[in-house]
């Protein structure tokens, strides 16, 4: 199948936006490319040695949606030129605002991701292996993941991924049950999965993703614990989970706090990313009005992912 690549030149401040037009026009996958993301320092406080490609404007962050080449492909792609165009009217700062469509097979996209995807450390112990890549365990406590993001949201390089990776790391306990929506990639489902889970329900409504998911799932031989079905937020979901993790974008974790806490186990926790700084306040008050109570934040550059719980009855 051929696909169209649609690329939009913008800022940090927009990527939400631009993301949530790409989502509404049904694409399948996002890329984030935030190049602040190479400025990142080690565990011991020490700039990394990394390789910046010439001519690299750290200011300019590229998103990227991916549509089938189908008879609705002329009146989608117009959609998204008008969406974007009509940020600025809403007070967003969407820079370059550039779009650029390029027509792309599957098996170019998949192999365009190989040159700059590595083994990548994240948190304590979790290492987010690439299936092509060879990688040998430091240590015998190292969980290794391995992933082939295929044209699925989802390959840990992100910092909304890496905070949720951390925080999964933190909570997760030995037969938890977890609800992941928006899977992506599968990546976090996989690793609650290698962090001891019983059983993990993968949701996404990009049939792409599920395939994919289903794939890694069964890649790293953990069929018997993760299912990956396709569906919208909790559609699906016939049980209460010890962990429900989202990582989307802010305007979906408001809408899911309406829900979240039918299928949250007493004592549970639902982790939240994909929320850039500016809207984070918005979505502590859709979790305050919909009886959570935010316990921990954290922050990776200009995004930030809360852990939440029910507050007590009373409060």
């Amino acid at each position: 199948m051929s696909w169209v690549e649609i690329k939009v030149k913008t800022t940090t401040e927009a990527v939400e936006a631009v993301s949530n037009i790409f989502y509404e026009a049904g694409v399948a996958g996002v890329v984030i490319e935030d190049p602040k993301i190479l400025l990142r320092t080690n565990d011991s406080n020490e700039w990394d040695y990394v390789d910046i490609p010439e001519g690299l404007d750290f200011e300019v962050v590229h998103v990227t949606g991916y549509l089938p080449k189908d008879s609705s492909l002329a009146e989608r792609t117009q959609m998204i030129r008008e969406r974007i165009k009509q940020l600025p009217d809403f007070g967003l700062d969407i820079g370059k605002g550039e779009i650029a469509i390029t027509t792309i097979s599957e098996a170019d996209w998949g192999e365009a991701w190989k040159k700059y995807y590595k083994p990548t450390h994240i948190g304590k112990n979790i290492v987010i292996k690439p299936s092509w890549e060879k990688y040998k365990p430091n240590t015998d406590e190292e969980v290794v993941v391995e992933l082939d993001p295929g044209m699925a949201f989802g390959t840990g390089t992100h910092e909304t991924t890496m905070l949720c990776l951390e925080i999964l790391e933190q909570y997760m306990k030995k037969d938890y049950t977890v609800i992941d929506i928006g899977c992506g990639s599968g990546i976090l489902s996989i690793a609650c999965g290698k962090l001891g889970a019983k059983k993990v329900l993968a949701i996404d409504k990009d049939e792409n993703a599920v395939k994919v998911a289903r794939e890694n799932i069964k890649r790293n031989n953990l069929d018997r614990c993760i299912k990956a079905i396709k569906g919208d937020k909790f559609q699906g979901v016939d049980f209460k989970a010890d962990i429900i993790v989202a990582n989307i974008i802010a305007d979906v974790v408001i809408d899911l706090t309406k829900d979240v806490g039918f299928h949250l186990k007493d004592g549970g926790f639902f982790i939240s990313s994909g929320i850039i700084k500016d809207r984070k306040l918005s979505v502590i008050e859709a979790m305050e009005k919909n009886g959570f109570d935010v316990v921990q934040q954290f922050e990776k550059g200009e995004w930030v992912a809360l852990v939440s719980a029910q507050a007590p009855i009373g409060n």
